[in-house]
């Protein structure tokens, strides 16, 4: 028996922000980072709290890739305050610090009350950038410094109940991050179409999501003003994320979350260098065993959507690789680890490690082909 999780109920279009006219709570805490404070996307939540007359607190405190002792703080002012509504208003590392701090809260109540004692805050999440689908998962990943790791958390607890997808808080995003946060999106549809957790519902999901980045992507990139382009690329990211929900992740995530933390590289940036080296591993290019791998199949399938099929399935995936590739150069993005400026005797000396975090990451289990710590270390010996 299979299931398949909707999630939140989404608003998206322009005027979004409409929806928190409805809020009726009477405390609500606002998780933000200081730019989203300072160029004055908040200040548009406030004045509708405002206007209704509710008290509210912002936490800002969010930082990129958001540490264990971000969480701890926003925890700390969460439990002192208790807010009966939840607003992440930012991008991935707001909306998964939301998601820690609401992981721990109802963890640590549930220590000192019945559980069906414990009451859950309503979780509103507004994305402000297109590229996580955290708005719609029940996954939130937060960094240990102190073991250069990032943790991935997940549990269904943790989904919002309300994700608003305002396309027009996304235009003033540059566009180095338009490009990184854009290739997440694309690492989470084909992760997500080739997971062997797949199905009917996540496959058709991906694809329209794998179909809109291709289109549209570029296009936000070099014309962040284009409504259009930056509409299509926040839906595309809702429906990836709602796919790798449901479908699970793989190693592509799995190795951008351990060199992320490793080398402070932008987690999109990492995905987007990695995706053609790990699609060729899953696909069975590098073992040669693509008439055995239905994730080849797939993969070629992807490389039609965007108008590069081909005869066979080998030149189908080698097409979609080309494809990405081609994508990562007009995005002004890194074909290769080496050119983030990776020093090669430091990447091998951490290899050995990078690898064996990766192994351990909840993504690698969703994986298509099941892989060892040699394959990981290969693909990253081929990245870079």
């Amino acid at each position: 028996m299979d299931n398949f999780c909707l999630g939140p109920e989404i608003i998206y279009g322009d005027q979004g922000l409409g929806y928190l006219e409805q809020i009726d709570g009477k405390n609500i805490m606002i998780f933000t980072d200081k730019p989203m404070v300072r160029f004055g996307i908040v200040r548009n939540v406030e004045k509708i709290i405002e206007r209704k007359k509710i008290p509210y607190h912002i936490f800002s405190g969010v930082e990129p890739d958001p540490s264990i002792d971000v969480v701890k703080k926003g925890l700390a002012q969460f439990t002192k305050l208790k807010p009966d509504t939840l607003i992440a208003i930012g991008g991935g590392s707001v909306i998964d610090v939301a998601k820690a701090v609401l992981f721990f809260f109802i963890k640590i109540q549930k220590q000192f009350v019945d559980a069906k004692a414990v009451c859950r805050p309503m979780f509103i999440a507004i994305p402000t950038t297109s590229g996580t689908g955290s708005e719609v998962t029940s996954y939130s990943v937060v960094t240990d410094q102190a073991n250069a790791a990032k943790v991935p958390l997940r549990d269904r607890m943790m989904i919002p109940d309300v994700a608003i997808l305002d396309e027009s808080l996304t235009q003033s995003v540059p566009p180095k991050v338009t490009a990184d946060t854009g290739m997440d999106v694309l690492a989470h549809a084909l992760e997500a179409l080739v997971s062997r957790k797949s199905s009917v519902f996540t496959d058709m999901l991906a694809e329209k999501a794998i179909k809109m980045v291709f289109a549209y992507l570029p296009q936000a990139f070099h014309n962040g003003k284009d409504a259009l382009a930056r509409r299509n690329l926040h839906l595309a990211s809702c429906m990836a994320g709602i796919a790798f929900e449901n479908a699970s992740l793989g190693i592509n995530h799995s190795l951008a979350h351990s060199i992320g933390a490793r080398y402070h590289l932008s987690h999109g940036r990492s995905n987007a260098i990695l995706l053609p080296y790990v699609i060729a591993c899953n696909a069975g290019i590098y073992d040669g065993k693509v008439h055995q791998s239905k994730a080849a199949r797939k993969y070629a399938e992807a490389a039609a959507w965007i108008g590069f099929g081909a005869e066979s399935t080998e030149q189908g995936v080698k097409n979609l690789i080309q494809a990405i590739k081609k994508l990562n150069k007009k995005l002004c993005l890194p074909v290769s680890l080496h050119e983030t400026i990776i020093d090669k005797n430091i990447f091998e000396k951490n290899l050995p490690q990078i690898t064996k975090v990766a192994m351990k990451d909840i993504c690698t289990e969703g994986n298509p082909k099941k892989v060892s710590q040699k394959d990981l270390a290969d693909i990253l010996k081929q990245a870079y």
